[in-house]
């Protein structure tokens, strides 16, 4: 069975060892200087972490993160679970000190309103900065779960969540409606990792990456990422603008793009 499938039928895959080190090193000096020049706080509550930092909207934050969402070992898994017009829907880092409690178990597609189970409409791939070990919190994951008819509730099978263990570098990619939280971090170092979450090409994305990351920055991007961050359409109708992508209106780009009403024949 293959990583995709893996998903679909067991909720979350693990792709070991699939980032190459020279980028995890990069990615975690990044995130290490990003928390420090921003004065990133803790969290406020359980969920968020009250020894968590979190770092939201990495590609406004400089190039190497940028390299993550088209990342050739992790893209292609999300594209067979979703579709190959996916899109970026928020891209956060995530740094959990000793002490940290286990975070409520909850599902990423929670917020969207449609009767469970459903196809998956959601796919996140958490990129392992560091080990991640069950005494240090590896994300927990309940095998299954992205088939059940709702949202978890309060404390609702804490009991059957598995730690995920992984070593840095590895991927755990995941369906939306899996349930799942980060664990308890009971070591005396910091687990750091990075959230990626896509969402389908007709979602709203959780980020407003089009608000969020600065135009000038964008036009500089390779063009699928300016597609992932919301600069193309959804089955060439979904996002236009007058009957224009996105890409040719604000980014300059003669991308050959002709609305669904001017192919029906």
């Amino acid at each position: 069975m293959d990583a995709a499938a893996r998903v679909v039928e067991d909720g979350s895959v693990v792709l070991e060892r699939a980032i190459e080190p020279a980028l995890v090193a990069e990615l975690a000096a990044a995130v290490d200087r990003c928390m420090r020049e921003r004065s990133v706080p803790f969290g406020t509550n359980d969920f968020l972490g009250t020894r968590t930092r979190r770092l939201f909207n990495l590609l406004a934050q400089g190039p190497p993160f940028e390299r993550v969402p088209l990342h050739e070992a992790v893209l292609p898994v999300v594209e067979r679970v979703l579709d190959p017009e996916c899109l970026l829907s928020s891209l956060t880092a995530i740094g959990i000190e000793p002490g940290e409690t286990a975070q409520p178990l909850h599902a990423d597609d929670g917020s969207i309103p449609l009767p469970k189970p459903h196809v998956p409409i959601t796919c996140t791939a958490i990129w392992a900065l560091t080990d991640f070990t069950e005494a240090n919190g590896g994300t927990r994951v309940v095998p299954g779960s992205q088939r059940a008819d709702h949202a978890p509730r309060k404390h609702e099978r804490a009991a059957e969540s598995v730690a995920t263990v992984m070593p840095a570098g590895s991927v755990l990619v995941y369906h939306g409606s899996l349930w799942h939280g980060g664990g308890a971090n009971r070591t005396d170092t910091r687990r750091v990792g990075i959230a990626m979450n896509y969402c389908a090409g007709f979602m709203r994305q959780q980020e407003n990456q089009q608000l969020g990351v600065p135009l000038a920055r964008v036009k500089r991007f390779p063009a699928r990422l300016q597609q992932l961050v919301g600069y193309g359409t959804y089955k060439n109708l979904i996002g236009h603008i007058d009957k224009a992508s996105p890409s040719q209106r604000l980014l300059g780009v003669d991308d050959a793009f002709r609305s669904v009403w001017d192919v029906i024949k």
